[in-house]
């Protein structure tokens, strides 16, 4: 079981995580709980970093955030046993939870799951803070941010648990952003490679890296609201959505649904450089730099060359490190030999996610005709095995999610 910032806010919220996972242990599960810093106190510790060094030292640095984790993981082992139940703290260092010694970017390497195997037969509940590891030099490391969904994740894999169950301030995972589509429904399964895709193109449920995890692994994950009642039901009868493989979902209905879901992102900017030379090495001298970064490329689209020898190129890359990529190509101006550059970054993307596209023709028309009938200007196209992603202008990003919506059949009750 895993518990995120929100659901760990404060002693009030605790009580309420502790009583739902005495209700698992009383029905007869063995359980290990990995929990995250309160809400805002990452933010908080990173910022005393800050402000003491602003050139910090990152294994230092790991040291003051990884503390978050442990305050809530010790607070909530002494909240069960004033429940009554048998529980105990194990720090990242204690299990081991072995990681690179890449500080604050870490990468799990192996966990030493013996101990916490036996304590949890003995009927103990594991309390394991996320986020947060050793790395062979015998420093504490951080995973980034986010990263407690992946330790939750790799845990589960070492205890080859039956299931990952990710609580959070969301019921599970939707067609599309509630929010902008009241009529969005939960679904109850959706595969490891949806859930990527739907992870990577902006859906904020679960972090890429630990969906990714979880596919490597064969862990069967379960996204579900901490928020419930006491009368609500129990995590076993599965009221959340469950990530799984594709195999697990054969002969399932969902299987023959064409469309899984559909996703936002205004974190998109638009690059064009205008008659860049077209001949060898044109590319790889634009894209080379950017790589070198490590700002990432999404979309890329190559004009057909005119007659003089030259073409453009668009591409997109995160709105935050726009002013970066324009710098590093400003500088390689002559090497690449563009004539000028173009940047927007009131764009979005939005992409259409299902595994039914595999055995379907004609989702990307649908999308292309149900935009064009309500005039949104498509500037930008990507697509995948199971994905069709588009840039727009940003102004109609809910326009385009709700059209989409309804003409893929997705819209519920």
């Amino acid at each position: 079981m895993k518990f995120g910032g929100t659901s760990m806010a404060g002693t009030e919220r605790i009580r309420r995580v502790a009583r739902i996972v005495q209700r698992q242990q009383a029905a007869g599960h063995e359980v290990a709980v990995v929990v995250s810093a309160m809400a805002g106190e990452t933010d908080r510790l990173v910022n005393f970093c800050r402000e003491a060094n602003t050139l910090y030292d990152p294994a230092e640095y790991d040291v003051v955030v990884a503390s978050g984790e442990q305050v809530t993981s010790g607070l909530l082992a002494l909240t069960l046993q004033a429940l009554g139940c048998k529980a105990r703290s194990w720090l990242g260092w204690q299990l081991p939870i072995h990681t690179s010694d890449a500080h604050a970017k870490a990468r799990i390497l192996e966990i030493d799951s013996a101990a916490l195997i036996a304590a949890m037969q003995g009927g103990e509940i594991a309390v394991i803070p996320g986020f947060q590891g050793l790395s062979e030099h015998n420093r504490i490391t951080t995973l980034g941010r986010g990263g407690s969904d992946t330790s939750a994740v790799a845990v589960a894999a070492a205890l080859k648990a039956d299931r990952c169950d990710i609580y959070t301030d969301v019921d599970g995972v939707y067609t599309t952003d509630p929010r902008i589509v009241a009529k969005a429904r939960k679904l109850a399964r959706v595969t490891y490679e949806e859930m990527l895709e739907l992870a990577s193109v902006g859906s904020k449920v679960l972090q890429t890296r630990s969906v990714s995890l979880a596919m490597k692994e064969g862990v069967r994950v379960q996204v579900l609201s901490s928020f419930i009642d006491d009368d609500a039901p129990p995590a076993d009868s599965l009221p959340g959505t469950m990530i799984v493989s594709d195999a697990e979902l054969e002969g399932q209905e969902m299987e023959r649904q064409l469309i899984t879901g559909i996703a936002a992102d205004k974190n998109e900017a638009k690059v064009t450089l205008t008659r860049v030379p077209d001949q060898p090495g044109a590319v790889a001298a634009i894209f080379g730099p950017l790589a070198a970064a490590q700002i990432n490329v999404d979309m890329i689209i190559q004009n057909i060359a005119k007659d003089k020898g030259e073409t453009d190129v668009t591409f997109t890359v995160p709105s935050s490190d726009l002013a970066r990529t324009q710098a590093l190509l400003e500088a390689q101006k002559d090497t690449i030999g563009y004539f000028r550059m173009i940047s927007d970054s009131h764009v979005a993307k939005i992409s259409v996610v299902g595994v039914g596209m595999r055995s379907h023709a004609g989702v990307a028309a649908t999308m292309f005709k149900a935009l064009a009938d309500r005039r949104i200007n498509i500037q930008a196209i990507s697509t995948s095995e199971i994905k069709v992603s588009v840039l727009i202008d940003e102004d109609e990003t809910e326009l385009a999610v709700r059209v989409l919506h309804t003409a893929y059949g997705l819209d519920g009750e």
